[in-house]
């Protein structure tokens, strides 16, 4: 008789693990792209960069809010910029600048977490992505855990396979056209699935 009882266990168990972000179907209608260079698209066309790029796999509107530059303190003090919009999803991807510049790493988390808490607070799912790099990863275990506290999407580090391929970058550290199509691809395959529901 026990082993009528593993099917529910089971199900139980599969369950609990594929908790849904927070505010999923909301009435946003925005996709927002919210971070420094790499949103952005330094080194490419404004066609060219991951924004565009998402937009055109999506067949939907992927606004481009990418400011080259940025820290994420610098995020924050614009973050009422989404107030212009309607987001349905916001794209965070901060924290590059932030390691090369040596800002405090306690200073980058707490702006992070408080981006991340706006968005939600504001009805959007947040997703944040991970630039990942050499010498970055503690904000990457960083970020995963903030997305998994926060039941946020959590998107893997996105120069990973780029960072070292001078095929794939405009420059020393940001990709050209090539790269930003793999990074769309990429987060393409971690929002895609919140977007059919």
């Amino acid at each position: 008789m026990r082993f009528l009882y593993i099917p529910l266990i089971a199900a139980m168990f599969f369950s609990a693990c594929s908790k849904q972000p927070l505010n999923i179907n909301n009435n946003g209608r925005d996709i927002i792209a919210f971070g420094d260079s790499l949103t952005y698209g330094y080194g490419a066309q404004p066609e060219e960069s991951y924004p565009a790029v998402l937009a055109a796999m999506l067949g939907r509107n992927v606004i481009n809010a990418g400011i080259s530059g940025n820290t994420a303190q610098d995020g924050l003090n614009r973050i009422e910029e989404l107030d212009e919009y309607s987001p349905y999803m916001v794209l965070i991807e901060f924290g590059a600048n932030d390691y090369m510049r040596k800002r405090p790493f306690e200073q980058t988390t707490q702006a992070l977490t408080q981006i991340t808490d706006y968005v939600q607070q504001r009805g959007a799912v947040a997703v944040i992505i991970d630039t990942g790099g050499p010498g970055m990863g503690k904000y990457s275990k960083f970020m995963k855990q903030l997305a998994k506290d926060k039941n946020a999407i959590y998107v893997p580090p996105i120069l990973k396979g780029i960072f070292t391929k001078p095929d794939l970058k405009s420059d020393m550290i940001h990709p050209n056209a090539k790269g930003y199509a793999l990074i769309a691809q990429k987060i393409h395959k971690y929002i895609k699935p919140y977007l059919e529901q």
